[in-house]
């Protein structure tokens, strides 16, 4: 599995998660774009992004406003010359309605694929980016539906911990046991890329892994039974290997939670 470069938000970035994103951009020559295609009213959280990314040192930030498929199919060359491209919260079944199969879709896949752009996300900006997308439930009556497929092989859920999301994931990943399961907190992230991710931010990052699961059973109506599946709670520092679904477990100074490796 070999990936560009990815960073997935839980929600409610600090700015330390923000100016790790802007790093990777570039800095001071970075070139980012914001799209906020999963919400119904894009200026203020246009405004909010490009305020916080130009207030961390970011070279320009410009939004990219994304409201229907006809404008997705004809990509600026705002896009063609970005750095670093970031979708922020709100439905991300709105993102992949109005981006999925696209030329912007394409374009962005062609571009983080070759490492020309770091690509973020927060909350719906994150869980689009795994190939099964979580859209809704709560429990044992959770919803997916595809994503855009930037992290192939995962299934990622947002604002975990806060929200109390554990159930949800375990009862998506009995439904796709062929994907990793990823529940990031809030404040905290995943930056994937090659093979493996590291996590980053105050919280943690929870796997459930169900490939040696010895038992899966899926009710029609009522909890799903899941025996022998693994789950790891992985904070900053710590680091995952995608294609072996191994996970290595350092200790991370609190200062340097947030900060680059």
């Amino acid at each position: 599995m070999t990936i560009g470069r990815l960073l997935a938000i839980g929600g409610a970035a600090g700015p330390a998660l923000l100016q790790r994103f802007v790093a990777l951009a570039g800095g001071a020559a970075s070139r980012i774009v914001v799209i906020a295609a999963a919400s119904a009213s894009p200026a203020d959280l246009e405004a909010e992004h490009v305020s916080a990314f130009a207030g961390l040192g970011a070279g320009s930030v410009e939004p990219l406003r994304l409201t229907g498929r006809a404008q997705a199919n004809e990509p600026p060359d705002l896009l063609r010359r970005a750095t670093g491209v970031f979708f922020t919260g709100g439905d991300q079944q709105r993102i992949t309605s109005i981006i999925g199969g696209t030329a912007t879709d394409s374009l962005l896949q062609a571009l983080v694929g070759s490492g020309a752009v770091v690509l973020g996300g927060t909350s719906a900006g994150a869980a689009m980016m795994s190939g099964t997308m979580i859209v809704g439930g709560d429990g044992h009556a959770v919803s997916t539906g595809p994503g855009l497929e930037f992290l192939p092989g995962v299934l990622i859920d947002m604002h975990f911990a806060e929200r109390g999301r554990l159930n949800r994931l375990l009862s998506a990943v009995a439904r796709y046991p062929h994907e990793l399961g990823l529940g990031i907190d809030e404040d905290t992230a995943i930056l994937a890329e090659g093979d493996r991710f590291e996590v980053l931010g105050s919280g943690s990052v929870t796997v459930v892994d169900a490939g040696r699961a010895t038992d899966i059973r899926l009710r029609e109506d009522g909890p799903i039974a899941l025996a022998g599946a693994q789950v790891h709670v992985l904070p900053a520092g710590c680091t995952f290997e995608l294609s072996g679904r191994r996970p290595s477990i350092v200790d991370a100074p609190a200062g340097e939670r947030g900060r680059a490796a």
